[in-house]
């Protein structure tokens, strides 16, 4: 083994030794586990989001890999359809190229090169995290065998009634030219106003005030031209005897009704509301209530049209109606549009007032732009038919939740569900397997030779394909089976569905888990023809967020890159990579600033192995995570600690007899102390991981292999391996435990830093008498409980608190940690007497001592103490130290920390600074006072210890 460990030269050939043995492969005997990778986006790279989710699909696959199960953990990218044109769509528009100049083929070849570059990028990423997935079975959510189970899906679910085409309102976004989801759509509090506009009455109706029109409140003054009725509530006093008038609509002159409608808040505005049933969503509910005409009157660029488009309620195309508009608005923006449409109302005096107003605004999540309330043509799923047998596997436990809370987020969505919209515009994904004749009559079918023989539809009838495509969440929708080979029954749909377990966050539940566990009930039946899971758990992880709790964003500039963290960045390139794309020159200063502060010279190379374990050391049950970099490079600590250890242990064991033919051996109390806390420790992290606890998982590895084995069981292995007396079966004993509570421990360690757990044990394996190519199909470790030893371990105890006090005294009274004491024990019991007999070496070498005394009733000297349990053990310190140098070095402390104190203190006690500053600042300042308090205090016993001398 090198003398220091250097990450990146094992962790790459490694990798590389691992995939071209097929070790990712299934091969375990055991019961199949499953985990199907959550398809990243092919829209650049990872995030720390997909760096963390693989970390802990990694832990689990290696766990049970391990374990001798047959494991299959199954990659693949998504295509992400309005993600990626999006991208490929900017990139043209660099060279001022549009997609409509290059036309749907030549643009879906461009989107083909990028996914080629990106999806590259992306698989490289996955293998330098370390992640054992079958590369041998990578699926993309467009390959020919994914695109025809998406097909095969549609047309089951279109002939079973349960797609259909309908012409509804939907989230329309005006860049994309698309319809997307609610869940795709974010609110935004901005500041807006309230514009109040006056409606004439007609037929002589008049308010009870006298006045001859209604005066409405509304926010987008723009739909006006679609109103179809204005509405008050049924209970509203002031209006009741206006409810079945008519109003005359200002700017296009149209009679439309005043109705009476429990959506009203009579509190709002003027309890009176205009009804747009085209143009909003709740007034779309009014509409469908009251049989209201529904007139769009913007096109799909968000723009006036010259002549609206009626429907009714149904649909249907109303032909009664005058649709034509003032040819003054025609193909102004909706925003211009409320500009002229606001500027003419007050000039024919109908302009009552305007007030400032806040209001939410729907802008899409991709676009930014305002999200339109739109009437078009859609395809949707009936979702709540598939809703109920899905909410059912979850309340019978078929499915579970981890953490058990986010059942309830699940079914209050799914409880609530509406027909899902599964059409986008766009020209990057699935096309739907619809065609058109020419009067507009819609056949379905995988592919049009079906259509034609289906239907039985002559050659020269000419038939055109649907443009949309399905929104990317139907076909990662059925990524549990698809990716398995349905629509065939094949050999691995049989064997590995349904998975075992899904990992995924919170904030896709409705996005995906949702509709996976729809879509395959419906669709993937069991040899009893019961609906199957697509899963059995759902691991439900939290975000990953930056040190300060901030969600990491570009626009922040606290992005992380995970291959940064492991290979390390300088300054300049990361400053690079935060700024790229920012059109704003301010932004890019800020984040240079600020990147420049929080890095000075760049981030460090901490590999692999150190982020992995950071991020499962940080995963407790679905909370999200405040990413701290020291924890990173306490982990890539933990790594150094660990390779120390195993080359002082191979320095010892190499080309020595180390019991590896179980010849006879003498255990001492330390070897059997280590024994039996291994198998605890085995016990305990198998445990966790069953409950999904990878943070207590990885607290227990860290707590024995650091603080049992690196740090105690290492140092008393010494007194018996550097002891020239010592019996060969004792030295064999000793050695042996050291290598073989190594090589357990590296398993043990296996799933959480597969890298260096795999270099040293290639390096221990024959001391500690294993065979294999790898460590990776190795078993698990199990424990025994016959291994456990609790005489041992209570001993042990005894010991670590008997050093541990001496070490303290030392500390605490400046005595050089060489200097060999005298020590006394009082207050001592029969078991405190043995276990000083049977030790009294391991602590003359650890504690370094002279010797150690019980006493018999006689008063104790002046002297330092420490307790272990009621026996206290003492060391005179008459002698130890220069008096009027210790108590001047005392001094000198005393009044530094006192002068801390009170700087602090005075902070805390200017209130103008508690009121401005972060509660985090004042926390801090707090828990800054505290300590200088408690270490003054400390100090101050000791220099009244001192002065009694």
């Amino acid at each position: 083994m090198d003398k220091t460990y250097q990450p990146d030269s094992i962790e790459r050939s490694w990798y590389q030794t691992w995939e071209s043995n097929n070790y990712f492969a299934p091969q375990g005997k055991g019961d199949p586990y499953s985990i199907m990778i959550p398809p990243p986006n092919v829209t650049g790279s990872l995030h720390m989001g997909h760096g963390f989710n693989n970390a802990i699909m990694d832990a689990l696959i290696r766990y049970r890999r391990m374990q001798g199960r047959n494991t299959l953990w199954q990659p693949g990218t998504d295509h992400a359809g309005i993600a990626t044109q999006m991208v490929v769509e900017r990139q043209l528009g660099l060279q001022n190229i549009t997609r409509h100049d290059l036309g749907r083929e030549k643009f879906i070849e461009k989107v083909w090169e990028w996914k080629a570059e990106s999806g590259g990028n992306i698989t490289r990423q996955i293998r330098r995290l370390g992640s054992s997935v079958d590369w041998s079975r990578e699926r993309f959510t467009m390959d020919e065998g994914l695109s025809n189970a998406v097909k095969e899906a549609f047309v089951r679910l279109y002939n079973d009634g349960l797609i259909y085409r309908g012409k509804r309102l939907v989230n329309w976004d005006c860049k994309f030219h698309t319809a997307i989801s609610d869940l795709e759509v974010e609110s935004h509090d901005e500041k807006g106003h309230l514009w109040h506009l006056r409606y004439p009455l007609l037929d002589g109706a008049k308010t009870k005030e006298g006045k001859d029109y209604l005066v409405v409140a509304t926010t987008r003054p723009e739909t006006v031209l679609g109103d179809t009725a204005v509405a008050v509530h049924p209970d509203d006093e002031r209006y009741q005897h206006l409810i079945g008038k008519t109003l005359r609509l200002p700017i296009v002159n149209r009679e439309i009704p005043i109705i009476a409608d429990e959506y009203v808040d009579p509190k709002f505005g003027t309890g009176c509301v205009k009804i747009t049933p085209a143009h909003d969503f709740n007034d779309y509910e009014v509409g469908k209530r009251h049989h209201l005409t529904l007139i769009n009157v913007l096109d799909a660029n968000g723009a006036i049209l010259k002549t609206a488009q009626a429907f009714n309620i149904d649909g249907s195309v109303k032909t009664d109606i005058d649709t034509v508009l003032p040819e003054v608005y025609a193909g102004l923006d909706r925003f211009d549009a409320r500009k002229a449409i606001v500027a003419d109302f007050e000039q024919q005096g109908l302009l009552e007032k305007i007030e400032d107003h806040a209001l939410k605004v729907p802008r899409g999540d991709r676009s930014g732009v305002v999200i339109e309330p739109w009437l078009t043509d859609q395809w949707y799923v009936k979702a709540s038919e598939l809703a109920k047998p899905a909410i059912e596997a979850v309340e019978d436990g078929r499915i579970q939740f981890v953490p058990k809370q986010y059942e309830n987020m699940y079914f209050a969505w799914m409880r609530n569900i509406q027909d899902w919209c599964i059409s986008r515009q766009l020209w990057w994904g699935h096309q739907i397997p619809a065609w058109y004749d020419e009067q507009g009559k819609v056949y379905v079918g995988r592919d049009e030779n079906e259509v034609r023989q289906q239907y039985n539809l002559a050659a020269d009838i000419v038939l055109k394909q649907d443009p949309d495509v399905l929104d990317t969440w139907f076909s990662s929708g059925l990524w549990t089976f698809s990716t398995l080979g349905w629509p065939e029954q094949t050999e691995f749909l049989k064997t590995f569905h349904p998975s075992s377990v899904l990992v995924t966050g919170f904030d896709i539940i409705f996005f995906w888990v949702a509709r996976m566990i729809m879509l395959t009930m419906y669709l993937i039946k069991d040899e009893k023809g019961n609906p199957q899971v697509p899963f059995k758990t759902v691991y439900v992880h939290g975000l990953v967020r930056d040190g300060q709790g901030q969600k990491m964003s570009k626009s922040k500039g606290n992005v992380l890159d995970p291959l940064d963290i492991i290979d390390g960045i300088d300054l300049g390139t990361l400053v690079k990579k935060r700024t790229s794309g920012l059109m704003r020159p301010k932004d890019a200063a800020k984040i240079d600033k600020q990147t420049r502060k929080e890095y000075d010279d760049g981030i460090a190379a901490y590999g692999t192995d150190a982020l992995r374990f950071t991020f499962c050391s940080l995963a407790s049950t679905g909370r999200d995570i405040n990413f701290d970099m020291n924890r990173v490079e306490g982990y890539r600590n933990f790594c150094n600690k660990i390779w120390n250890a195993a080359r002082y242990v191979l320095m010892q064991c190499e080309n020595q007899d180390c019991g590896q033919k179980d010849e006879a051996v003498e255990l001492t109390l330390a070897d059997r102390w280590i024994i039996s806390a291994l198998q605890r420790t085995e016990a305990e992290v198998s445990r966790h991981l069953d409950q999904f606890r990878f943070d207590l998982a990885a607290q227990s590895l860290y707590e024995f292999i650091w603080n049992q084995y690196c740090d105690w069981y290492l140092e008393l292995s010494k007194p018996v391996l550097w002891d020239e007396n010592a019996p060969a079966e004792r030295l064999r004993g000793t050695r042996r435990t050291l290598v073989r509570v190594l090589e357990a421990a590296l398993r043990l360690a296996h799933p959480f830093m597969p890298f260096i757990t795999e270099e040293i044990w290639q390096s221990i394996k024959g001391l500690a008498g294993k065979s294999g190519d790898t460590i990776m199909l190795q078993p698990y470790p199990v424990a025994d409980e016959a291994k456990i030893d609790t005489q041992a371990e209570a001993d042990i105890e005894w010991l670590k608190a008997f050093i541990n006090g001496i070490r303290n005294i030392r500390a605490e009274m400046n005595i050089n940690p060489g200097k060999p004491l005298d020590v006394l024990l009082n207050h001592y019991n029969v078991e405190d007497e043995r276990r000083l007999h049977d030790n009294e070496a391991f602590l003359k070498k650890l504690a370094k001592l002279d010797s150690v005394t019980l006493l018999t009733g006689s008063d104790a000297p002046p002297a330092a103490a420490a307790l272990v349990g009621d026996m206290e053990v003492l060391v005179p310190i008459a002698g130890l130290i220069d008096k009027e140098a210790e108590l001047a070095r005392l001094d000198k402390e005393i009044q530094k920390l006192t002068a801390d104190a009170q700087r602090t203190t005075g902070k805390l006690s200017n209130a103008s600074f508690v009121e401005k500053a972060p509660a985090e600042v004042i926390k801090k300042e707090r828990a800054k006072l505290a300590e200088a308090e408690q270490a003054i205090s400390r100090l101050n016993e000791q220099r009244s210890k001192i002065i009694n001398l």
